[in-house]
């Protein structure tokens, strides 16, 4: 399957990083967020990648050109101007990926849109800054036994605040982040490439109007993940996945 991953946006929120390095590139164990995400769909088999890109979109293109010497070892010869590959570090990357600029203003729903001609006909589509260990094949199961356009990942995530009942000025009960009563989009998509029937242009938002029509027209179903799940949209969500990762317990990784 596809794997279609938006990494275009600017990532206001986790500013402290993001002046340096595209938000997909920030860095979870010496490590790119974005590169952990492709590696947990490649653990499933998928290794069929579309980068949809906007924001800083030449240092995204620059770090995969410059991948395999990221990888290996490497010995230059200075006089002939030639390099000679020592030994790779990593024997884990036998992906295609395709890298879109797709305008620095486009709205994610545009960004799909302008990759249409790239699209196959059913395809995986998530966020690049985002991780969780939702099972892939469950839910393009589901994708496919509901025969709807779309599907949604819909997580249930625990508050980030603590909660408190009271019974007059006395605590009834008392809960350390407790888990929300609803759910909300989890970021982890199969589409037919019909979706981008549903999508207007550049300014179009995936999240708005074209999900909200599939929704009316009876096209989008939900799969519902409850396991671990986070989107890094601040220095503290970044500092959650790094401290998972250093522990050695870190929920995307897979063998």
């Amino acid at each position: 399957m596809q794997v279609v991953i938006l990494a275009g946006g600017q990532g206001t929120r986790i500013s402290d990083e993001n002046t340096k390095v595209p938000k997909p590139l920030v860095e979870i164990g010496s490590i790119p967020i974005l590169i952990h995400l492709m590696k947990y769909f490649s653990s499933f088999g998928h290794r069929d990648f579309v980068l949809l890109l906007g924001y800083k979109s030449h240092d995204i293109k620059r770090y995969f050109l410059e991948f395999d010497s990221r990888l290996n070892d490497i010995q230059i010869n200075l006089a002939r101007n030639t390099s000679l590959k020592l030994e790779s570090s990593s024997s884990m990357m036998d992906w295609n990926v395709t890298l879109l600029d797709t305008g620095i203003a486009t709205m994610t729903g545009g960004r799909v849109l302008r990759a249409k001609k790239y699209l196959e006909s059913e395809f995986f589509l998530t966020y690049g800054d985002g991780l969780s260990d939702v099972n892939l094949d469950e839910l393009l199961f589901s994708f496919r036994e509901n025969g709807t356009i779309g599907t949604v990942t819909a997580v249930n995530p625990p508050s980030r605040y603590g909660a408190i009942e009271l019974e007059g000025k006395l605590v009834k009960s008392f809960q350390e982040k407790p888990v929300n009563n609803s759910w909300i989009n989890g970021g982890f998509f199969v589409f037919q490439k019909t979706i981008c029937d549903f999508i207007e242009g550049d300014n179009s938002i995936l999240e708005r109007s074209p999900l909200e029509n599939l929704t009316k027209s009876s096209q989008l179903s939900a799969y519902l993940h409850r396991g671990f799940w986070l989107g890094m949209d601040t220095p503290r969500d970044r500092d959650l996945l790094e401290d998972l990762w250093q522990r050695g317990s870190a929920p995307w990784e897979r063998p």
